[in-house]
């Protein structure tokens, strides 16, 4: 029986990158090695060079200098060398390893695919909370040339979102990762990765090494020195060869992803790759959305018994309210729904991706036109032995990681439900603006322009075709921005395609000052509407012989809208001056950057006594936050004292830099819906006038 990786043939791009792959090896290797003599060299001559100083002047200072001098090319020696001991163990602390006794199901339709692809069954099995499935193994230098076995590890959250089949096809693309001898100079070329970025980047232990070094005697931190510039010229030459060999494992690890689908559809059909590719952001979403909702809930001690049943009602929730169709237990996401907001023209060959765009990926496998098998539409988590125990296990795990003032409490799944959806509608406008302002403002106007009394039909505001302005402006925003850079080479491409055109980089700026054009027409239109759309809504006031409300709402939006660039700014250089923290500074630099932040500060204490005061953010206002807030106006704050950090004081410092960069932001968004909320307030009672009449 012919075995399905010997069906999927390579393709000839997967080929000619292979090729590309192997020759950035060769020159890497060559390279390499050349560099090694060179250290090897000079580390003989540096040994040479301090035993004839010792021996032909016997006393302590030329002792030291010739031991310092032998110790150079070792230290140069060590830094080339030291990657082969460097070993990438996985963190497992977030897996729990399943055996087949556990989950029988589960292992049968494991050994399936492991026999339908020809390819090893994984040494350890592996659940973890995340939207996810893969393969893994510790790495190191020596695992390109042993074998080694490779674990498998299956989320939660990836399971609680995918059908049987879909299960099935995901683990067939993971296991076809490794069921092509080619696959292993993806392999090759990785570790190459590794070893370079390990001399680049990974040099923490080293650099401990050479300080404890040099300061054994200042005679040895002479050639500590003279290390490392020879060590900085080696990453000069490194970094070169690192854009060269990352670029061919990019191509190669593309065109990996299109392989492994191949199998993976040779095995399922395209359907079911298909459809949980297209469902993969979403079901992410509705779990990150679970989380951030208990973020929320820390400081009451509140925390899920099952996040994943919680996840299925989000992602649901989710899918209903962008009109996203079901199908069984699970939301149908088309193409579509993908690029509903997506209104680029721009196409640029990303070499740097190392993963196809989910679009290309799905016209690959369509275009293989193999149907399902099978539709087995049934729940992947019906596969396994308990799973709603297993998820309550695993959602333990995951709050367990949480440090709680008290003993934590469950919330009950319905009191999840309605406290989501109420946060939910509280955060988002009302559904008869289809959008409208979810990416956009009430732009600023003069709100004493002549009402032409013209007939205005709501319909005719927030339209597909007006939603569809908003998309086209940010889309243009977005390619004037990133044609801009091409044209001055900070993104260093030769060519592009804009609407189909080809572009070359020097014809980029002609190209910008017609979407320059382009994008104020669509501005213009924008604003024509939003006037609209203010005058709609005074005429409704007058109509309902309500007191005038619209246009105090509309002048307040616009004065935050004025302001918060200040207040943002407050925020923004606190954060940027205070960047220092995060590295190694001299003392006296850190004296002189806190007395800088000290000028800053009184910005801050002015704008968080404003927010305190305002009636606007009352309810934002956590007892935690208002606590800081007036611990860190209670008096002026030392954050450095001899030679360090003060930590408690800093902790208090950016706690209030954080609270206050978050409430400034909810502010802009309470006066923004407020002024959206009045809108269908009004439509409201219009609608019920118009009912009683």
């Amino acid at each position: 029986m012919k075995m399905i990786k010997d069906q999927v043939k390579l393709s000839k791009e997967f080929k000619a990158q292979t090729t590309k792959a192997i020759l950035s090896i060769l020159f890497f290797t060559i390279t390499y090695i050349l560099i090694l003599v060179l250290a090897l060299g000079i580390t003989a001559l540096c040994v040479f060079g301090g035993v004839i100083l010792i021996i032909t002047l016997p006393k302590f200072i030329t002792l030291a200098l010739g031991v310092g001098l032998a110790s150079l090319g070792f230290l140069i020696l060590i830094f080339l060398l030291k990657f082969m001991f460097k070993s990438n163990k996985v963190d497992l602390t977030h897996l729990r390893e399943i055996k087949k006794e556990d989950e029988p199901n589960l292992f049968k339709l494991i050994e399936e695919i492991v026999h339908e692809v020809d390819t090893q069954f994984p040494k350890k099995v592996y659940m973890s909370s995340n939207v996810n499935a893969s393969v893994f193994y510790n790495s190191s230098f020596w695992s390109m040339f042993l074998p080694v076995r490779k674990n498998l590890q299956i989320g939660m959250g990836l399971m609680n979102t995918v059908s049987t089949e879909e299960l099935k096809a995901i683990l067939s693309h993971e296991f076809g990762h490794f069921s092509q001898k080619t696959m292993k100079v993806g392999s090759y070329v990785y570790n190459v990765n590794r070893v370079i970025y390990n001399m680049l980047y990974d040099n923490e232990s080293y650099d401990r090494l050479v300080e404890s070094w040099a300061n054994i005697s200042g005679y040895f931190s002479i050639f500590v020195v003279i290390a490392a510039t020879v060590n900085k010229g080696i990453q000069w030459i490194l970094r070169k060869l690192y854009n060269v060999v990352n670029k061919s494992y990019m191509g190669l690890s593309r065109e990996m992803e299109f392989h492994a689908d191949e199998i993976a559809v040779n095995v399922t059909g395209y359907e079911p790759l298909k459809s949980s590719l297209l469902r993969f952001s979403l079901a992410d979403y509705a779990l990150n959305s679970v989380m951030n909702f208990y973020q929320g809930k820390y400081e009451n001690n509140l925390k899920s018994r099952n996040i994943f049943k919680e996840q299925s009602f989000v992602m649901s929730f989710l899918a209903e309210n962008d009109k996203i169709k079901m199908i069984g237990d699970f939301p149908e996401v088309e193409i579509e729904d993908l690029n509903k907001f997506n209104k680029s023209k721009l196409v640029i060959k990303d070499q740097w991706a190392s993963h196809p765009s989910v679009e290309d990926r799905i016209e690959r496998i369509v275009s293989t036109n193999l149907n399902s098998k099978k539709h087995d539409g049934s729940p992947a988590v019906g596969i396994l032995k308990n799973y709603e125990n297993l998820q309550v296990s695993l959602t333990q795990e995951v709050f367990s990681e949480i440090e709680f003032k008290d003993q934590p409490s469950h919330l009950d799944f319905e009191d999840f439900r309605k406290a989501f959806v109420e946060a939910y509608l509280n955060n988002t406008f009302a559904e008869i603006y289809q959008g409208y302002y979810d990416t956009k403002n009430p732009e600023y106007f003069d709100l004493e322009l002549e009402d032409d009394r013209e007939e205005i039909i709501l319909d005719d505001l927030y339209n597909e075709k007006k939603c569809d302005l908003i998309y086209r402006y940010h889309a243009l925003v977005n390619d004037i921005d990133v044609i801009q850079q091409i044209h001055t080479r900070t993104i260093p491409i030769k060519s592009f395609d804009y609407d189909g055109v080809k572009y070359g980089s020097k014809q980029a700026i002609d190209l910008v000052e017609k979407l320059i054009l382009e994008k104020k027409d669509l501005y213009d239109q924008i604003i024509a509407n939003d006037i609209k759309i203010f005058h709609f809504f005074k005429q409704l006031e007058e109509s309902l012989n309500r007191t005038s409300l619209i246009g105090k709402l509309y002048s307040d939006f616009f004065e935050y809208d004025k302001i918060y660039d200040r207040k943002y700014t407050v925020y923004e250089r606190l954060l940027e001056g205070l960047n220092f923290t995060n590295f190694v500074t001299p003392f006296d630099k850190i004296r002189e950057n806190f007395r800088k932040i000290y000028k800053l500060e009184l910005d801050l204490k002015r704008e968080v006594k404003d927010v305190l005061d305002d009636s606007k953010y009352q309810e934002e206002i956590s007892d935690e936050m208002r606590s800081n807030f007036e611990l860190y106006l209670s008096k002026d704050w030392q954050y450095f004292r001899e030679e360090s950090y003060l930590e408690d004081n800093l902790a208090i410092l950016f706690a209030t830099i954080n609270d206050y960069g978050y409430l400034i932001s909810r502010g802009y968004f309470i006066t923004k819906k407020e002024l959206l909320d009045y809108q269908v307030h009004l439509l409201q009672e219009s609608s019920v006038v118009n009912e009683e009449m």
